[in-house]
């Protein structure tokens, strides 16, 4: 069993440079009664345990632009591998001059907190690989296993309790710098979006617990009843006004005004004319 990965991490992240077994041992990976354990494997440059498959679609489920697995390596190497493939699809540069700026479609944090979250608290007695499903509006992170025993959906939504169900695992994780606090990942994925307007989403079954990420879009000053309005709007289907006065508290006439507002600050795009006239977001 040979942890290269590991020790490179290790020596980047906290400066360790000698690495033996008693370095193991620190992180609770090895001991000379038992020999390694279930996380040392985990960790290993080599390995048999289920990874993460990735899926980025086009405008709908039946097609496939790109499909990535990423297993039998180290968690280490398989949360940075994901990272990268992520990168590809939300993230670009502006050029100002001689100037770059990197644009996040998606905050790149809140990917890292689902990817680590879903490594450390996935059950791993079950078979299947940890899903990340890539959409041109959001990106879904699904993991094997419901909450651990002990932790309710609000307690895991809140942070009030943390109860780790891999904790040799998450406390590598927390040393290398990947994670913070432990049982504050859900936080700061929500702090992330503290000014967009659509809110991550987070899915809790006995089986799976699954994250969603929107594409960041900034709440550009939005009244309470524009995002009624917003809210009820998709990107990829188009929506009459007959199709929307049925869900929202007020008339007609305030909901095109506030329609043509919306279109102004670039938040809603209109499509056709007269009585065909339709809306999506932007």
């Amino acid at each position: 069993m040979t942890f290269d990965f590991l020790q490179k991490k290790l020596k980047e992240s906290i400066q360790i440079d000698s690495f033996n077994k008693d370095t193991l041992k620190t992180l609770s990976l090895y001991n000379n009664t038992t020999g390694y354990n279930n996380t040392a494997s985990l960790l290993a440059d080599e390995n048999n345990f289920p990874g993460v498959d990735i899926v980025k679609f086009g405008d709908d489920i039946s097609i496939i632009q790109k499909r990535v697995t990423i297993e039998n390596k180290s968690l280490l190497k398989i949360y940075e591998e994901a990272i990268d493939v992520f990168r590809d699809y939300y993230q670009y540069e502006e050029i100002h001059g001689v100037k770059r700026k990197k644009i996040e479609k998606i905050p790149e944090a809140a990917f890292c907190e689902a990817i680590a979250n879903a490594l450390i608290h996935r059950a791993w007695d079950m078979e299947s690989q940890i899903r990340v499903l890539m959409f041109d509006d959001r990106v879904e992170v699904i993991s094997p296993g419901g909450l651990p025993s002990g932790i309710t959906k609000e307690e895991y939504l809140t942070g009030m309790i943390s109860v780790l169900r891999n904790r040799n695992l998450a406390n590598v994780f927390y040393r290398l710098g990947f994670v913070e606090i432990f049982g504050t990942g859900i936080i700061r994925i929500q702090q992330l979006y503290k000014e967009g307007i659509k809110k991550p989403e987070f899915e809790v079954t006995d089986n799976t617990i699954k994250i969603v990420l929107p594409i960041l879009k900034i709440n550009l000053s939005l009244t309470e009843d524009e995002r009624k309005i917003y809210e009820l709007l998709s990107k990829t289907t188009l929506k009459s006004m007959s199709e929307i006065v049925p869900y929202i508290d007020f008339g007609k006439s305030k909901i095109t005004k506030l329609l043509k507002d919306m279109v102004q600050k670039g938040v809603v795009e209109i499509h056709g004319k007269g009585k065909g006239t339709k809306y999506t977001r932007t």
